[in-house]
């Protein structure tokens, strides 16, 4: 692994991001989380704000707008129309509305079009957790019909993976064919990652899941274990994303090692918040106190230092 100063020197002049998410003014969710890790990285990235709230809607008051359709289309065509359009990469994570959802499909379409293999679509598949909705209902047919064949990588809580796939899972053999059934409805869809859900029976671990499509009638599979750290905190899908699009670029798509990274730097980030928001022997941090330790972290997501227990499945 190279260090902090080596990794601030790499180059990626031709990594450039377009990243839709939502956005907070103080705190971290969406954008907020996403854009810091993949410009740490050396990636250049243009984020479009579905919606700018004052902050995240963990806390009692939430006040802030929402971008139409209309509104990302006018956006998006000043980008079209100036040539500057150019992305390796694309982004998703919460969209809360589906006519913006549709829109969105449409801007990934026509930019596939335009540069085809050159272009990785990755998609957050903002639907809900812990079995329920916090995103329109409507959005999970757009998800599952629209924008999963398009997607070349998505990063589904089991919740959404349920939900896309239709099957209730409960344990890994569920997980494993809900995984399998959308390979097989998205033959074009390469990497699914399963970030979160599944937890081992006395409550000290969760599992994450990666499974990569080998385009030979494969596929590589693997979970990973993970220690639980004590609390609840919003935003760490959206770094998982953008951490993501990070290590397999560096390393070549190889999904093992890239997940790990990924992991780790998580790993480190939540010790880091979590010791913040109860150092003082509070039973129930405030939202705000719970905020994620972004900036405290930093050397963090450029190196991870953590090995994460994993077998190929």
């Amino acid at each position: 692994m190279k260090t902090v100063e080596e990794r601030l020197k790499c180059e990626r002049s031709n990594k450039r991001v377009l990243s839709i998410q939502s956005h907070v003014v103080s705190g971290y969710a969406g954008n907020k989380c996403s854009v810091f890790p993949l410009q740490l990285h050396g990636f250049e990235v243009d984020f479009i704000n579905s919606v700018q709230f004052s902050q995240h809607t963990g806390h009692k008051v939430v006040r802030g707008q929402r971008l139409t359709k209309d509104d990302l289309d006018i956006l998006y065509q000043g980008l079209k129309e100036n040539g500057i359009n150019k992305y390796s990469h694309i982004l998703t994570g919460y969209c809360g509305d589906p006519s913006f959802l549709n829109r969105i499909a449409k801007i990934v379409s026509d930019l596939k079009a335009l540069y085809k293999e050159d272009l990785l679509y990755v998609c957050d598949p903002v639907l809900g957790d812990g079995g329920e909705y916090y995103a329109p209902k409507e959005l999970m047919p757009i998800y599952r019909d629209t924008i999963l064949p398009l997607a070349d990588i998505i990063t589904p809580n089991i919740f959404e993976l349920s939900e896309l796939s239709g099957i209730q899972i409960s344990n890994e053999r569920e997980c494993l064919n809900a995984i399998s059934k959308i390979h097989s409805k998205c033959p074009n869809l390469s990497i699914i990652v399963v970030t979160s859900g599944l937890i081992s029976t006395d409550n000290s671990q969760m599992y994450c899941y990666a499974s990569k499509n080998l385009k030979n009638g494969n596929f590589e599979q693997c979970r990973f274990t993970i220690p639980l750290i004590r609390g609840q905190f919003v935003g760490t899908g959206d770094i998982f994303a953008s951490l993501l699009i990070v290590w397999l670029d560096e390393l070549k798509g190889n999904i093992k090692p890239a997940v790990n990274n990924v992991i780790a730097s998580l790993q480190a980030l939540l010790k880091r918040t979590s010791e913040a928001a109860f150092r003082f022997g509070a039973e129930k941090p405030t939202a705000f106190e719970r905020e994620l330790k972004m900036i405290e972290s930093r050397f963090d997501l450029l190196v991870p230092n953590l090995e994460i227990e994993s077998i190929d499945i």
